[in-house]
């Protein structure tokens, strides 16, 4: 429609009023769109009328209008002067965003994908690695691991608690050979609404000399938690597009540091595609290892300039602050005695999204079904051994306190009507945590 719009318009018109796609500067285009948003809301309905969805997990979160509108450009020449220079505008403005990498690549791929590159790139078959378990996504990139044949040693976690340094520690000095040549970790564990201290692993590693990669996914924890790369000693950051980025899906990277790129020149896995010195050769369009995703490159671009404009830290309290306010109210539904949060240890319990477990023997997925067919509120549930157990609470992406506090207020009325014995006042609570934060 937005497009017709435009069609209609005379090129005096076109040239004021619309949008400058060098910045994607949206005028009155964007004033348009937003008219046509709101009609796209009165059509959406549920069992419980119109209105717009609230989606509240863990992935893909929800995505701004800016960036909704900058990937809807038309496809452009992608060895033209104006792609190359806004995709190597992307890729100089991600470094800094994992402060701060030296290189970054990006797949047409979800993590998974960044996974895999990572692996590829610095891990040859029979080469061990340490992957300390935290939760459903620490065992699927264990498992990618070993499909790709390398030897995983694992540390035994109950998915209810963070990585233990003095565990990880303990393993690498009985490495005394130096045959483990990376450790893996998850920052953030969505199944298990656990992140782990990175900067204390690195110190273990340090305390006993060992030499191997550090790997982190920082997929669901970068922009809602501090993420400092260089300062901690990783050497590479595996993100997606689709969480606190607030992209939508089909983009994930590796930020690297020049040590993980050395190590990537004596690959022995076979590698193409996900390959650092193939999109590092002379030609551009090798950056993408063929044609680019340019509306997803697009996309990506426009929500990083929105972090800029806010400014990387304010992007971190502002996710920081959302999960104190949901935590205020799952710490009053908790005191009825059903609930409890699963991750144990309150700072290890994540920015971007909160797992609540629920009785032994109570389905959690009545909490999700019942959420979205009256209250078009949308939650995420367990994975893996959680599965039914738990339910998930997203917070991450363009989102803010009222519309987080909108959720809340559904979740705790299914609650109740579901009968768990849950804490009263759990929304003023969360109101409190939000009040205090503009005070």
């Amino acid at each position: 429609m937005c497009r017709r719009l435009i069609e209609r318009k005379s090129s005096d018109e076109r040239n004021d009023g619309l949008i400058d796609f060098g910045r994607f500067e949206v005028r009155r285009f964007r004033d348009q769109c937003e008219i046509e948003q709101q009609m796209s809301y009165q059509k959406l309905t549920t069992d419980n009328g119109p209105g717009p969805q609230f989606l509240m997990i863990p992935g893909p979160s929800p995505v701004a209008d800016r960036v909704r509108v900058a990937m809807g450009r038309a496809s452009i020449d992608f060895s033209s002067a104006e792609f190359v220079a806004t995709a190597d505008r992307l890729f100089d403005e991600l470094k800094p965003i994992f402060n701060s990498a030296d290189h970054v690549f990006l797949y047409g791929a979800n993590g998974h994908g960044a996974w895999e590159a990572a692996l590829s790139n610095c891990i040859g078959a029979g080469d061990s690695v340490l992957l300390p378990e935290t939760g459903l996504f620490s065992e699927a990139w264990r498992h990618m691991a070993r499909q790709l044949g390398a030897d995983v040693k694992t540390i035994a976690n109950d998915w209810r608690h963070g990585v233990d340094p003095a565990a990880l520690e303990q393993a690498l000095s009985e490495d005394w050979a130096g045959t483990i040549k990376a450790v893996l970790v998850v920052h953030t564990d969505t199944a298990a609404g656990l992140t782990s201290d990175i900067e204390a692993i690195r110190a273990a590693m340090d305390r006993v000399g060992h030499k191997a990669l550090l790997m982190v996914d920082t997929i669901a924890s970068l922009c809602t938690t501090s993420f400092k790369m260089t300062e901690w000693g990783v050497d590479v950051a595996i993100a997606a597009s689709q969480k606190a980025l607030g992209a939508p899906p089909g983009l994930s990277m590796c930020a690297i540091s020049e040590r993980a790129l050395e190590h990537a020149l004596d690959a022995r896995l076979p590698s193409y595609y996900w390959s650092w010195s193939e999109r590092m050769k002379s030609e551009h369009y090798k950056r993408f290892c063929g044609t680019a995703p340019e509306q997803l490159v697009f996309a990506l671009e426009e929500s990083i300039v929105m972090i800029n404009e806010e400014g990387l830290d304010n992007v971190i309290a502002r996710h920081t602050h959302l999960a104190d306010v949901v935590k205020a109210a799952v710490e009053v539904w908790c005191e009825g005695g059903a609930l409890e949060f699963n991750a144990v240890n309150p700072a290890e319990r994540a920015n971007s999204v909160t797992s609540i477990k629920t009785p032994e023997g109570f389905d959690a997925e009545s909490i999700r079904d019942r959420l979205r067919s009256r209250y078009n509120v949308v939650i995420g549930g367990g994975l893996g051994q959680l599965r039914g157990s738990i339910f998930r609470i997203g917070h991450m992406g363009h989102i803010n306190a009222p519309y987080v506090l909108g959720a809340l207020g559904a979740i705790d009325v299914v609650l109740k009507e579901l009968n768990l014995p849950v804490g009263d006042n759990a929304v003023v609570a969360a109101c409190d945590v939000m009040a205090s934060a503009t005070t």
